[in-house]
């Protein structure tokens, strides 16, 4: 990949800045009135059910859509109308990426980079750091889907951006091609980028982002690092003992213990008590084959977004958005 550096602004201005954004198609609002700030050299991630408007909020960022009201600024500029002062500056890769399916991987790549100014040698980079070096002379319409998948994040990266968009970019890789791309995307936080990402693996976010921002129903209800968001909201450890070891009544009894279910073969110990439990379990019972379960970014957003009522289905907002975005695009 390119070693361009990013270029430097003045003072501390950040990367994106959303604030009272809305879109609406027809009298649903798929963005409704979201403010975000992206800091430069943020890991940031936009979670959120399907139809929640993520997708939307993304592209107008990118300058592909425009906002019915608020306004977006990216390095301090406005993407919309489409600013291609900022182009060179931003590597975009969407759910629904163009290929020149004729073309070869490498010729598809090189193709992409020219248009960038980026030189053959990043391509050559770009085309491994994916793992697609080995089909550089294969045609791109005889690639599989997560072939592809990986040659539109190629296509995002090769030309060294300072801020990079992923649109769900692990949906078809497998799972070592997921812990491939989260190494490349660890090496470019590592130099400075910022990259805006989204993805309905939480532990893919968990384990990446500096901050996430979950949105439903096109509103951002909670934005914060992922950490934080599970010690604030998350509802304690659970406990895995294997049945038998300890009756319900029992085990309802002991020290720190919040709640008792039956699941799978185990009885399920919730507290926020972890070692006094362990310690009052160990001494009545042992703790052999007593499994912990602390809390994550997922159970986290399943709480989350379970209190508010999301989209019915999302669909016709999502569908009406990619009919006109063609139409966004040429006004």
């Amino acid at each position: 990949m390119s070693s361009t550096s990013p270029t430097p602004d003045s003072g501390t201005r950040p990367a994106v800045e959303v604030a009272g954004v809305t879109k609406a198609y027809g009298d649903r609002r798929a963005v409704d009135g979201v403010s975000l700030t992206i800091r430069r050299g943020e890991f940031f991630g936009l979670l959120g059910p399907n139809g929640a408007g993520k997708s939307t909020l993304v592209e107008i960022m990118e300058g592909l859509r425009k906002a019915d009201s608020g306004s977006v600024r990216v390095f301090g500029d406005s993407p919309w109308p489409r600013n291609t002062a900022l182009l060179p500056r931003m590597g975009v890769q969407t759910q629904t990426s163009a290929f020149f399916v004729r073309l070869t991987v490498q010729e598809h790549l090189r193709t992409v980079a020219s248009l960038f100014g980026a030189d053959h040698a990043a391509v050559d980079a770009t085309l491994g750091a994916v793992g697609l070096g080995g089909q550089r002379d294969v045609r791109v319409d005889n690639l599989s889907g997560g072939q592809r998948q990986r040659l539109a994040i190629a296509s995002a990266l090769v030309h060294g951006p300072e801020l990079i968009f992923l649109d769900e970019p692990t949906a078809a890789l497998d799972t070592e091609g997921r812990r491939d791309l989260w190494e490349v995307l660890r090496g470019l936080k590592a130099e400075g980028r910022t990259i805006v990402y989204t993805t309905h693996h939480l532990d893919e976010a968990e384990a990446l982002c500096d901050r996430v921002g979950i949105l439903v129903a096109g509103r951002l209800i909670v934005t914060d690092e992922p950490q934080r968001l599970i010690h604030t909201f998350g509802s304690g450890s659970r406990l895995l003992v294997p049945l038998g070891r300890i009756d319900e009544q029992r085990a309802r009894e002991l020290p720190g213990v919040d709640g008792v279910a039956v699941q799978g073969g185990h009885l399920v110990l919730e507290t926020r008590e972890t070692g006094r439990v362990l310690a009052a379990l160990d001494a009545l019972a042992g703790l052999d084959g007593v499994q912990t379960r602390t809390p994550s970014l997922e159970d986290v957003y399943l709480e989350l977004t379970a209190r508010r009522t999301p989209l019915d289905t999302g669909t016709d907002a999502e569908t009406h958005a990619d009919a006109t975005t063609t139409q966004e695009q040429q006004a």
